[in-house]
């Protein structure tokens, strides 16, 4: 937990894409490590990360991205879009006790 807090001090907090970087990249390996049982991620997970964290650098909105699930521009395959809505809708109520502050950053409710 310290680690993810820490990796977030060190962005510039109006850098929107490298945010999203991070709390995707938590959510898949608290997914696989709950439900593929490893302590590393599988490869499913790297290769699920390293595609979302591409698409997050190809946005075409940028620093004034806003959630994908509100975005007009769906830029994932629809094999990554439902594993990461897999993942999302098994982590995302989970975040609340994992990591409060950035649930809330992640929801957009405090900026």
């Amino acid at each position: 937990m310290i680690s993810f807090f820490s990796s977030l001090t060190k962005i510039n907090p109006m850098n929107v894409i490298e945010k999203e970087k991070i709390v995707i990249e938590f959510m898949i390996k608290h997914y696989c490590k709950k439900i593929h049982g490893g302590e590393s991620l599988c490869k499913g997970c790297t290769g699920l990360t390293d595609y979302a964290k591409k698409k997050l650098d190809a946005c075409r909105y940028g620093e004034k991205k806003m959630s994908c699930k509100k975005c007009p521009t769906h830029c994932y395959n629809l094999e990554q879009r439902e594993e990461i809505r897999k993942i999302m809708r098994y982590v995302g109520p989970r975040m609340i006790f994992l990591q409060p502050i950035e649930m809330l950053r992640h929801r957009r409710i405090v900026k």
